[in-house]
């Protein structure tokens, strides 16, 4: 565990981050849902700490706002499903509002082929509102690979944003990495560490100064094969923000 903690740390000082997203705060695993199945999940994620001024391009602060998304996932075959999101904010001074929509198709390397380690790949796109981030239309590309060793889970997603409108239209890809690595104290509860990072444009990386990471303090809780349960508390740098509660539940149907 101890080793899992310290490559995790080692993790953020090698790649920091550009921008944040903190309406869904999760590392992903590599398995799609089931067949003919459905998961509603709800993020609910608060900023502690964080923005207090309107940005540069007209971002509104994100200090003491409640970031709410709705997930959507469809289990279309045992390797394919697409999710949907809708993005809502809730906070004083005209913060509450409906953000934006993302649709999700996802693929997964099947049991079948019987890889080492879980592999699979998401598309994201969709829009939001400028006052929440002035990259209004988005593609995210997110690679995921995992593997569960006993009791131990790791999770890698070396993630890569573009924008079509907004600042960084001309940036190219910017590279996100995600990782998680969690410890099962007992069958129902694991417990570990998430971080979640932006360096700036692929292989042209911003100055140190000019990313962000955050990392948080995670636990899973596994009490039935219907439900997920996820909340964490986590930290971010200077350009993140800095303080952050979360709580990620979700139902298969």
């Amino acid at each position: 565990m101890k080793k899992i903690f310290f490559l995790l740390i080692l993790a953020c000082h090698c790649f920091p981050l550009l921008a944040q997203d903190n309406y869904e705060i999760q590392v992903y695993g590599s398995e799609t849902v089931e067949k003919g199945r459905t998961m509603v999940e709800l993020h609910s994620n608060n900023t502690l700490k964080g923005s207090k001024t309107i940005n540069e391009y007209g971002m509104l602060p994100t200090n003491h706002v409640e970031h709410e998304t709705i997930e959507i996932t469809h289990g279309w075959t045992p390797w394919f499903e697409t999710g949907f999101y809708f993005f809502n904010s809730v906070g004083n001074d005209g913060r509450s509002a409906y953000v934006g929509s993302h649709i999700r198709p996802r693929v997964a390397a099947p049991t079948d082929w019987k890889w080492p380690v879980g592999v699979s790949l998401s598309l994201e796109f969709g829009f939001q509102r400028s006052a929440f981030d002035p990259n209004t239309e988005t593609l995210e590309i997110r690679p995921i690979v995992d593997k569960k060793l006993d009791k131990v889970y790791l999770s890698f997603n070396p993630t890569m944003e573009k924008s079509f409108r907004g600042p960084d239209r001309n940036a190219g890809l910017i590279f996100s990495p995600n990782l998680k690595g969690s410890y099962d104290l007992t069958k129902v509860i694991a417990l570990g560490l998430e971080y979640y990072g932006s360096t700036g444009p692929l292989f042209h990386f911003n100055r140190l100064g000019q990313q962000d990471h955050q990392i948080f303090i995670a636990s899973d809780l596994d009490f039935s094969a219907n439900w997920e349960v996820n909340f964490g508390y986590g930290i971010g740098s200077q350009q993140a923000d800095r303080s952050i509660i979360k709580l990620i539940l979700g139902r298969r149907f």
